[in-house]
């Protein structure tokens, strides 16, 4: 695994961005330790369905008490 510093991925971003739209997991660290992963975004194909929680979601009846 290799680890680009932040000073190296700010100088690199675009092509840091271009290899995590290739597929490749970049890894971003700072003092040598992982802290932060860039990786391509995909977009969920299935749709939102209101009401997908209805009945699985509880609200405390002293929700509002201060």
């Amino acid at each position: 695994m290799h680890i680009t510093n932040i000073s190296e991925a700010k100088a690199q971003l675009s092509a840091l961005i271009e290899q995590a739209v290739a597929g490749k997991e970049v890894i971003i660290g700072k003092a040598g330790k992982p802290i932060a992963k860039i990786v391509r975004y995909e977009r969920s194909e299935e749709s939102r369905k209101p009401g997908a929680l209805r009945g699985k979601i509880k609200i405390a009846d002293d929700l509002d008490d201060a």
